[in-house]
């Protein structure tokens, strides 16, 4: 089937390219950095097979037939999918960028897709929607429809796809966040092992999450890498439940999907009777030519732009926070109140009382009323919240608020339709229900919990914990588990979305077991995201490193804890863990040695002096990303003229590192000077040298475990430039 046109669609270097055929199908061409190559691009023998395998939509519905055979459980070859025919695009300009709506219909089931191109302006980006209607005369079911679909990941620069192509995947788990790997396409199984007449092959390389953790296994995002064209595609699911995405290998090239929930992994179907209408989730695609580093920091703006504006996230203020290697959910009155005193002599200006507050003893599965302890509070919580206001700082308190406790009071005198249901009964995990978003009772008390902590019990910070899963979804009221589901984060997110219309300046941070929930459908609305709940401050540090790669360095919320035996170089240590996000200390501060509480007083100082610029500032990271057992680690957060730097030494040796810093300013000359910890006798520990012709910075650590970081700055251009 012949082309007859091409649609060009432009968003800032990013090149998309749509093609029209003779019967009116519409095919996604290009997508890359690179321009459009032309009609080239299309093999030999390939030009029948463009009318089937380019389509702009992959769509299944139920009890339609495949148009040519596909293998195993892959999304291609779908109908009505390939059989969509265009009926018009629009353009419109809008205030963030340009937006391309492209219509199309299938009359024999009778539906119809607007597929929406949002641009940003100068990101090489855009923001994918598809909305389905029901425009026949039937109800039709809906199987899966990614939000992205893509044929020909391989076609820039020469060579083999299992030499040039890299598949980075940003696996994630619980007290292990944030951890990079990459893989060839041959070590995910898709090695070159056919002839290349319309080669296929029934693997693909799925990566999935099913249920309300969006993020145990992996975070929503991925970025291919083609070395021989120096080009990065990278893209991001904006959704708060299940998705996934595969890379397959469909006649000669291979595909990307990127989707939200569908049939085969989550267990989600959609019946549209006539008249109705579904949307996908979000996901945000671009390329570049450039780097991985650089792939990110274009994702980073993205994050910035989808953002709730808040003052929270412009002002970045220090966070003390009572559990982690501190009180651990068992808070007093009399606790605090020595917390109190040393977190505002530390520097910080929020303070939140986390877990047990509600309870006098065991409390996990009895959750649920959220009311204050009078045994833990005598006098009060609010009390508490007032002394924490009158030391200058602002009071918060821990919530999970999606869950209630098998033994809260209230579960038996409550409706069964407040509770997540499977197969007639309630669905349990860890001793908690399910609270079901979708049901305006469920809404209207959560409200007023709310309304209760602002309003009685003074505070203007919520850590908004998460720590259940409830599996593939709920069946009362949907048409399916998943589909269930996904109405309930949708109105979970919309609830969310008018507490903020209440409470505007409340700040609220996204936690769920630390970072099982690290995904911006709800980063674009809370202002912090807990990166983690790991315990290990050495663990950490690839932790903090990495951090940058899956929220914007000003919503990172990372621990620092030294231990009550903590030295100056352990509290250092800690410290620079947190200090290229969001500082979120804890530790008895209280207990801790003078040389150690001054570090960390030194840190918040030096903290506050570069806060400013953070939410300016772009992450890269000059020797990858970090791996636990990797020696050394290095995160740099560049801005306009200035960079601040951290590396972190891990292992027990005495050793030296080199860290290149050509790619992060290829054509300037900078000057570095250790900037934390401030003791110059200390930081003369870690002597190092800049050899500006060849930008690598060498630092010499004569102790193991130890951390510092660098101020650059940029003085001029390069001489070779």
């Amino acid at each position: 089937m012949k082309l007859i046109k091409t649609i060009p669609l432009h968003f800032h270097t990013l090149q998309v390219v749509l093609g029209l055929t003779e019967d009116r199908r519409v095919r996604l061409l290009h997508f890359g950095a690179s321009a459009y190559a032309g009609d080239e691009n299309i093999h030999e023998g390939e030009s029948a097979f463009i009318s089937d395998g380019y389509p702009l939509v992959q769509l299944q519905l139920s009890g339609v037939n495949r148009p040519f055979e596909k293998q195993g459980n892959m999304y291609i070859a779908t109908l009505p999918g390939c059989a969509l025919r265009y009926v018009s695009h629009h353009i419109e300009d809008r205030p963030e960028g340009t937006c391309y709506s492209v219509v199309q219909e299938d009359e024999k089931t009778g539906i119809r897709v607007i597929s929406r191109f949002q641009g940003y302006n100068d990101l090489s980006l855009i923001r994918i929607t598809h909305t389905v209607e029901n425009i026949g005369t039937e109800a039709q079911t809906l199987e899966a429809i990614p939000s992205f679909s893509y044929l020909g990941l391989e076609r820039p620069g020469e060579g083999s796809s299992d030499d040039k192509l890299r598949v980075h995947v940003p696996f994630n788990g619980w007290q292990k966040e944030l951890c990079w790997q990459a893989f060839s396409l041959p070590e995910l199984g898709l090695g070159q092992t056919q002839p290349s007449v319309m080669r296929r092959t029934s693997h693909t390389a799925v990566f999935s999450n099913t249920g309300n953790w969006s993020t145990k296994d992996f975070l929503p995002m991925g970025i291919i890498e083609n070395l021989a064209a120096k080009e990065t595609l990278f893209f991001q699911i904006d959704h708060n439940g299940s998705w996934m995405w595969e890379i397959g290998l469909q006649s000669n090239h291979f595909y990307l999907n990127v989707s939200g929930p569908e049939e085969v992994h989550h267990h989600f179907t959609k019946t549209l009777r006539p008249g109705e209408t579904f949307t996908t989730v979000p996901v945000c695609v671009g390329a570049i030519a450039g780097s991985v580093s650089e792939a990110v920091s274009m994702l980073t703006a993205y994050r910035r732009r989808i953002r709730r504006p808040n003052r929270d996230n412009e002002q970045l203020p220090v966070i003390f926070n009572d559990y982690m290697n501190c009180l651990f959910g068992d808070p007093t009155t009399d606790k605090e109140v020595e917390l109190i005193h040393a977190a505002e002599k530390a520097g910080c200006e929020y303070y939140v009382i986390d877990a047990g507050w509600y309870a006098p003893g065991s409390w996990w599965d009895g959750v649920g009323e959220w009311r204050e302890s009078r045994e833990r509070f005598p006098e009060g919580i609010r009390a508490l919240t007032d002394r924490i206001r009158h030391h200058g700082m602002v009071p918060g308190l821990w919530l999970e608020i999606e869950v209630m406790g098998i033994h809260c009071p209230m579960v038996d005198k409550l409706p069964s339709d407040w509770f997540f249901q499977r197969h007639g009964k309630p669905v349990y995990d860890r001793s908690r229900l399910q609270l079901d978003f979708r049901n305006p009772q469920v809404r209207a008390y959560a409200d007023s919990i709310i309304d209760r902590l602002v309003t009685e019990y003074g505070v203007g910070y919520i850590k908004m914990d998460y720590n259940i899963e409830p599996g593939i979804g709920t069946q009362i009221h949907a048409d399916s588990p998943g589909e269930g589901l996904l109405s309930h984060e949708r109105a979970y997110l919309d609830w969310l979305d008018k507490v903020f219309a209440r409470y505007p300046d409340l700040v609220i941070e996204n936690c769920s077991s630390g970072g099982m929930r690290m995904d911006y459908a709800l980063l674009s609305r809370c202002s912090l995201q807990s990166t983690s709940d790991q315990e290990d401050y050495i663990h950490y540090s690839t932790i903090a490193c990495n951090a940058p790669s899956g929220v914007c360095s000003e919503q990172a919320a990372v621990w620092s804890y030294p231990m009550r035996d903590a030295d100056a170089e352990t509290a250092v240590f800690n410290m620079v863990n947190a200090m290229m996000g969001r500082i979120h200390q804890s530790g008895h501060l209280a207990l801790l040695s003078e040389e150690a509480l001054g570090q960390v007083e030194s840190g918040i100082k030096v903290y506050r002096d570069m806060r400013e610029h953070i939410p300016e500032s772009l992450p890269y990271w000059p020797l990858g990303f970090a791996h636990s057992t990797d020696p050394y680690a290095v995160l740099l957060l560049r801005w306009k003229g200035e960079g601040r730097m951290a590396v972190w030494k891990r292992e027990q040796e005495a050793g030296n590192i080199e860290i290149p810093l050509l790619g992060a300013y290829p054509e300037e000359t900078v000057v570095l000077d250790i900037l934390f910890p401030e003791d110059r006798e200390m930081a003369s520990k870690t002597p190092y040298v800049f050899d500006a012709s060849t930008g690598v910075l060498t630092v010499s650590f004569p102790e193991g475990r130890m951390a510092r970081i660098f101020k650059i700055r940029v003085e001029e251009k390069r001489e070779d430039n």
